[in-house]
């Protein structure tokens, strides 16, 4: 009885606290239901474009092998942007892309040529935008990385996706090691390497579900592939083919002169 008896009074008073009020004009309602709806989540804004996901498990075995390295800075870069067909349009490119090997800098194009080929097995179709070296990707394709050494050496091959080394999945570094590639050899990645038996294959998809931001919440440098050479200590590679075999070259290969 005594909580009714004191609700009363509230009531009547905010009876004539409605009478006597002027009406508030929209623009307050239309604000305090802004500020209400601000206290809510909201979803976040997804970059457009492709990122690499992580996919399904691949069988991929590597062996560990020893290679000194000539030095600890690269002998050479490259990279490979990629994008969907609408960013690369939009970045203003007006040429057709065409399915081939990358343009890569010198001197990474005197010792390796490296290209992203789809789950078929053919490249993906490439353009030059200014000095860079695009590829068009399809969200849910699947694509693998494809090193061809060119030289007559034994190189390491450091490589990262996204700017995670393809090997651990972190920071990518040229401290870290990477694959080796025999003389005039290829070297397929398919994914980042989970055990010495398998990788998870590379895969596009937006950019909210690359690995990099999945993993570390990270999106900065999605959207290339950063490929590092090194030669092995005692080597050079700079002196050509021609010079390698002049340098071979018998002296002595037979005993008599015979006619041409």
């Amino acid at each position: 009885m005594k909580s009714r008896y004191l609700l009363a009074p509230v009531a009547i008073a905010s009876i004539l606290a409605s009478c006597s009020a002027p009406a508030s004009p929209p623009t307050t309602s239309r604000s305090a239901a802004s500020t209400a709806r601000s206290q809510y989540a909201t979803p976040p804004r997804d970059r457009p474009g492709l990122g690499t996901k992580w996919g399904e498990t691949r069988d991929s075995r590597v062996t560990a092998a020893t290679f000194a390295r000539a030095s600890q800075q690269p002998l050479a870069r490259a990279a490979i942007y990629y994008n969907d067909a609408a960013g690369i349009r939009a970045m203003g490119a007006m040429a057709d892309p065409r399915r081939q090997w990358p343009v890569l800098r010198a001197p990474a194009e005197n010792l390796v040529s490296v290209g992203l080929r789809d789950q078929s097995g053919n490249f993906l179709p490439g353009l030059i935008v200014g000095d860079r070296w695009f590829v068009v990707g399809e969200e849910g394709r699947r694509y693998s990385i494809v090193v061809r050494n060119r030289s007559d050496l034994r190189l390491e091959i450091v490589l990262s996706v996204d700017g995670l080394d393809v090997m651990d999945g972190r920071a990518a570094s040229f401290r870290k090691r990477g694959y080796i590639i025999e003389p005039h050899r290829q070297l397929v990645v398919e994914g980042f390497r989970q055990s010495t038996d398998a990788v998870a294959a590379f895969r596009f998809g937006p950019v909210r579900e690359s690995y990099a931001n999945q993993k570390y919440g990270d999106t900065r440098n999605v959207g290339v592939v950063g490929v590092a050479l090194f030669n092995e200590r005692g080597t050079n590679p700079w002196i050509d083919r021609d010079a390698r075999k002049r340098l071979k070259a018998d002296p002595f290969p037979g005993q008599f002169a015979t006619p041409p």
